[in-house]
Order: structure tokens, then sequence, then C-alpha cells
């Protein structure tokens, strides 16, 4: 029932100047509040040398930590793991006669699933042998993990 003869129904439209006005005022603030930075950059070339390498490289003390908590220095196993026994056995191996008069660097070969404690023990053992340079070996991860 059409209780409204005369009155033709219209169709609600959309106002797309009203929408497009919103739109260039929303661009222009973004323009406007927007830094633009501009990085300088300085090409150099390097000085280059001719000098050779040297050679006084410092003697390595390798010192190897299973998953079990064994310890071999130089690849000639410790008797007992204990932090005395090591000590005795890299104040042997430091006293050997190196390469010039560097202090030899301690590189510790720990195992992953070796304990913290066994590794500690090396390192206060390396500590109490005189022996302050310490590094740790480690091998790249393969396939990304």
């Amino acid at each position: 029932m059409n209780f409204q003869r005369g009155r033709v129904r219209e169709e609600p439209e959309i106002n797309l100047i009203a929408f497009i006005d919103v739109l260039l005022v929303i661009l222009i603030f973004l323009m406007v509040t927007t830094s633009y930075s501009k990085f300088a950059g300085m090409e150099i070339n390097l000085p280059t040398a001719d000098a050779a390498k040297s050679k006084d490289v410092p003697e390595e003390i390798n010192v190897t930590v299973s998953a079990g908590g064994e310890v071999s220095v130089n690849r000639q196993a410790v008797g007992a793991p204990d932090i005395s026994s090591i000590v005795s056995v890299l104040k042997r191996v430091a006293g050997e006669p190196g390469q010039g008069d560097k202090a030899p660097v301690v590189v510790i070969n720990a195992d992953a699933k070796a304990t913290h404690q066994s590794v500690i023990d090396v390192m206060q053992a390396a500590q109490q042998a005189g022996l302050s340079h310490i590094s740790f070996a480690t091998q790249q991860s393969q396939g990304g993990r």
C-alpha cells in the first residue's frame, strides 16, 4: 500500500565532492608533517700498506671438554677433571718454550652438551695457572639453526 501517492521516492546518493575535499586535506597534512631526511655520505679511499703480516702470533693451548666432562689439553687427556690437575697440566704446557714472549691463549673447545661447571672449572684453572687470555672455539650452525 502506497499512502503517499504523488511523492516519488528519491534514491540516496553519495556526495563525492566532500569526500575528495577530505582526502586532499589529509594528503596535504601528511605531506607537510613528513620529514624528509637526506643522508649525506662521504666516499673515502683507505690507505694501503705493503708491510708483511706479523709473525708474532701467540701460542695456543687447546683445551677440550667433552660432553661427559672429560678434559684434554693439547689432545692429551688430563687424569682427573678437577681444577688442581688441570692447573698443573696448563702450567706444564705453558712453561714450554713458545713463539716469542707473548702469553699463550687458552682456546676452550667445549662440547655443546658439556656442563657449564666443566667449562667454568677450565676457566678457573687457567686463571690459577696465570693464563689470562681465554677464547672459545665455535662452529657455524648448518641449515639456519
